[in-house]
């Protein structure tokens, strides 16, 4: 027999309920996404006078997303980033919330449920959190005592036995949650296959347990085709900052560990986690691990204030026109050296033939900005020659429209 709903939801009116009905949405994902947007709002603008009523409303937006998005286009992973990231918000409000224990039991039944139910899937990491969801530790070991038998018998060498889980992940991040460390390495030692989706849990019972090297050696063990090596540095990363091994921890894992969507997020990311390493040898650093893309560290080199490296990178390899050209025009006042460097950076990349969606202004803007980085240091003339002659020496494949925007100007 199913528990009985709870009736905390009942004093209050959704409004995201109306809008996530099963298959609410056609095949265009903008609109799901901005109704995904609202409903989060909704929910934390709830969670800042009554936790518990947020935490409801969380549950229940859950059980709602992956019906109401059947027929979503999710081709370009818009919409699943817009999921995922809604999952990272509500997940704390849940987890925090101030519930009893009937109240959680409920609401992780009906997790439980969504979660075997969504077959797109849109919230299918809701099983590595399932542990934070549970709450309490007693909690936590009920359910992995409910689903370790099962992962056993998917586990099982017998073919007539073995299978895929739906709640392998639950079971385990239960297990941590818990602290049941023994178990955890117990279960993963009858895993058919070395996937990081499971071994991660391994790493982290081993390093809490204080086994650093096993821990490392663990983690490096598991590498597969599909596994991510960013997610295993970062692991890995963990255990040896915990254990404060700094140097090592960059040394062997920093820099992959800490990449971002940029290589000036990524410089940024590694300069706060290892604030004791001077910028020039971070940079130093990054830069070898990207051979042939010198000239996209120029923003990195430039926010540190190293203005030499970053005119040296930038003449390496193509760097984009427009970050040339702006920070020609930022520095022209307080740098105006480098600012000159940058702005003929710029017009030589422009004339070569690189930058995206170019047009006749942001030629004008490098021009500009060169030229005012130039007056400060009293060398328009020669500057104006430089530009001149790059135009007519260098003859990339820019070169003709560069020369049709600044000819008048430069009598090319």
């Amino acid at each position: 027999m199913m528990p009985k709903r709870n009736t905390i939801g009942d004093r209050h009116t959704w409004e995201f309920k109306a809008r996530f009905r099963r298959g609410a949405f056609g095949w265009k994902s903008a609109p799901a996404i901005t109704r995904i947007r609202q409903a989060v709002a909704e929910i934390k603008k709830a969670a800042r006078k009554d936790p518990l009523l947020a935490g409801e409303g969380a549950v229940a937006f859950l059980e709602r997303i992956s019906p109401a998005l059947e027929h979503v286009d999710s081709s370009s992973g818009a919409i699943g980033t817009s999921v995922n990231s809604a999952m990272a918000q509500l997940v704390p409000v849940i987890a925090s919330a101030p519930a009893d224990a009937k109240t959680r039991d409920l609401w992780l039944e009906r997790l439980w449920d969504a979660y075997q139910a969504d077959d797109i899937p849109y919230i299918e990491s809701l099983g590595d959190s399932w542990g934070e969801l549970c709450a309490a530790k007693d909690t936590a070991s009920t359910w992995a005592d409910r689903l370790i038998d099962i992962v056993k018998m998917a586990w099982s060498p017998d073919p007539d036995l073995r299978g895929f889980f739906k709640g392998t992940t639950n079971c385990l991040s239960a297990l941590a949650k818990a602290e049941r460390y023994d178990d955890v390495l117990s279960l993963l030692a009858l895993a058919p296959h070395k996937m990081w989706h499971y071994r991660r849990y391994g790493v982290e019972a081993l390093s809490v347990k204080g086994k650093t090297a096993e821990a490392i050696r663990y983690a490096e063990e598991g590498r597969g085709l599909n596994d991510s090596p960013v997610a295993i540095a970062r692991a890995c990363e963990e255990v040896l900052l915990s254990s404060g091994l700094v140097d090592e921890a960059y040394r062997r894992y920093g820099l992959v560990a800490n990449q971002r969507g940029t290589y000036l997020a990524t410089f940024r990311a590694v300069s706060k986690k290892y604030p004791h390493k001077a910028a020039s040898e971070i940079l130093a650093d990054l830069v070898q691990t990207t051979p042939g893309d010198e000239g996209k560290w120029f923003a990195a080199a430039k926010e540190a204030g190293l203005y030499d490296e970053a005119v040296a990178l930038a003449s390496c390899t193509p760097c984009d026109p427009k970050t040339l050209a702006r920070a020609a025009r930022d520095f022209a006042q307080k740098q105006p050296a480098f600012a000159a460097s940058a702005g003929l950076l710029a017009i030589h990349w422009l004339v070569q033939g690189y930058g995206y969606e170019i047009t006749g202004a942001d030629v004008w803007e490098a021009y500009r900005s060169t030229l005012a980085a130039a007056d400060q240091l009293g060398s328009t003339a020669d500057v104006k020659a430089r530009i001149r002659e790059m135009m007519l020496a260098e003859g990339g494949p820019g070169g003709s429209f560069v020369a049709k925007v600044l000819g008048g100007e430069l009598r090319v």
